[in-house]
């Protein structure tokens, strides 16, 4: 999304694999997708990163990967994952090795550290992804 609005893709400093805490920027923008919420625990499963387009506002940033989401008027740029469920996520780590990663790092988790309170995380996950979709179906109208 960010290169086809004018940004560029290229490869993150590390893989950012498992969950991982995204923060929320203090500004009007970031509120008015993401509501009160000021930081959460993301899904993560990537070694790219973006940049910002052009009149874009940044809106998230994690350890790991400083351009997380970024909105453009009604569209939502995003890096983490919020859409996932607990089959999703056992399905991907299905693939874990294919990653080419040697062993857990800061950044990346093994399957059995994702699987930890596996429903709880994703039931919290889940409610800023309703949150963000209630915001983008406004953008519908």
């Amino acid at each position: 999304m960010s290169k086809a609005l004018g940004g560029k893709v290229s490869r993150n400093g590390v893989k950012e694999i498992g969950w991982g805490t995204v923060a929320v920027a203090d500004s009007a923008e970031a509120r008015d997708w993401f509501g009160a919420t000021r930081e959460f625990s993301g899904f993560h499963w990537h070694g790219e990163t973006f940049t910002i387009p052009p009149d874009a506002i940044h809106v998230a940033e994690s350890p790991y990967c400083a351009n997380q989401a970024f909105t453009l008027g009604k569209h939502l740029g995003m890096q983490c994952h919020v859409e996932m469920t607990p089959e999703l996520i056992r399905s991907w780590c299905d693939d874990w090795e294919k990653e080419l990663v040697k062993k857990a790092s800061p950044s990346v988790q093994t399957p059995a550290q994702m699987f930890e309170r596996l429903e709880e995380r994703v039931r919290s996950l889940n409610r800023i992804a309703d949150r963000l979709y209630q915001r983008w179906m406004k953008g519908l109208a």
